[in-house]
């Protein structure tokens, strides 16, 4: 097998990745069948979990929404932190707008957003 090409032929590797997982231990021979067996298979897994079941990267929105969860923001101490008024921080959170430069710059340092999440790339 190359490639699984089926949600059966998955959901079989799985089994059998969880089987040969305790049999396979850092002491193990990289020549041992069960080693090559067990790493064969994993890859195939993670080829096919990865073409089937990606998840997509977050958007700036669900980010800033997280952000403000973890650290206790309403929209209008959020609106504060970044300097725009909140009926702004809605237009972001509906998609009628988005931030500016300055803006863009200010959720990257003050909600601690990865530049590329901001620039959306």
């Amino acid at each position: 097998m190359t490639k699984i090409e089926t949600k059966e032929q998955y959901d079989w590797a799985v089994t059998r990745v969880e089987e040969l997982l305790p049999l396979v231990t850092d002491e193990t021979p990289s020549n041992d069948p069960r080693s090559i067996e067990l790493e064969l298979l994993s890859n195939l897994v993670a080829d096919y979990s990865e073409e089937h079941f990606a998840i997509g990267s977050p958007t700036l929105v669900e980010v800033m929404k997280l952000r403000m969860f973890e650290m206790g923001l309403t929209q209008k101490s959020l609106s504060k932190l970044l300097g725009v008024s909140p009926s702004r921080i809605s237009e972001y959170f509906s998609g009628k707008s988005e931030p500016t430069l300055k803006v863009a710059r200010l959720i990257s340092k003050n909600l601690n957003v990865d530049a590329r999440v901001v620039l959306g790339v």
